[in-house]
């Protein structure tokens, strides 16, 4: 077994806006070996320099075709085998996945459609879901470990969220959507802060903007690492860091040995 590494997961909500608040200095403090964003809303160019001191030695960067919206990132110290950014899933070219490769682990850095402008959309998420989870399932049958990360957009359970009663309805906790999340599970993938945490209250990694909700921690657990579980024996923690301000979601991460 090798050592073990950190990995951590942000939906930074414009990494543009992220670097103006000097809001990823932290990462010079942590040994960090991957960092995986979500929602940079900017082209490869665009990213700033300025976001941190630390090096990292291998950089994938997914923009969507539309300027300024959606997009992934993953930096590593790790050098990848393989990378990809799924058209064949994300078919719509909104930077929603970076899959990197490391030997037979393969990580999943996703940014998974929003369902709450209609039911076209709420459509598109659907079978997003369903292409990503079929896609985890053949690299599986090829002997692969996969680790999954990123903003799901969809609270599971009802300890996920403050109020589900009140969001029944609404996309992001639909009993369609907490199907799905069901589905991945039964499949053999590990939600990391329940096997780590168990039914721990009141843990949430989103907030909106609106009526303190962060200060009165009105929240939702929507951003999520997954591992196939021939993984849990390696995995030695599962973290939210929910004391690092700079978007409307906070980081989470994992360590584990790959």
């Amino acid at each position: 077994m090798s050592d073990s590494i950190e990995i951590i997961s942000w939906n930074v909500n414009g990494i543009r806006a992220v670097a103006n608040k000097e809001a990823l200095k932290w990462i010079d403090e942590r040994q960090t070996d991957i960092l995986c964003l979500q929602e940079i809303k900017a082209l490869k160019e665009q990213i700033p320099d300025s976001l941190f001191e630390k090096k990292y030695l291998d950089i994938k960067v997914n923009s969507a075709t539309k300027k300024g919206y959606s997009g992934t990132m993953t930096w590593s110290t790790l050098q990848s085998d393989y990378t990809d950014i799924c058209e064949h899933i994300d078919t719509t070219l909104e930077g929603r996945i970076v899959e990197t490769h490391y030997n037979d682990t393969v990580l999943f850095n996703v940014y998974f459609p929003n369902g709450q402008k209609d039911e076209q959309r709420l459509a598109h998420k659907m079978k997003f879901y369903d292409d990503f989870l079929n896609y985890c399932e053949t690299l599986k049958k090829d002997g692969k470990s996969i680790i999954i990360c990123g903003d799901v957009n969809t609270a599971h359970k009802e300890i996920d969220l403050k109020n589900p009663k009140a969001n029944s309805k609404t996309s992001g906790f639909l009993p369609i959507e907490r199907e799905w999340i069901d589905k991945l599970v039964a499949h053999g993938y590990v939600d990391t802060f329940r096997y780590v945490h168990g039914d721990e209250l009141d843990r949430y990694s989103w907030w909106s903007y609106r009526s303190n909700a962060r200060v009165n921690n009105v929240g939702w657990r929507i951003d999520y690492f997954f591992i196939s579980d021939d993984l849990c024996e390696n995995l030695e923690d599962a973290f939210i860091l929910d004391d690092i301000i700079g978007s409307d979601h906070c980081p989470v991460g994992i360590r584990i040995s790959i």
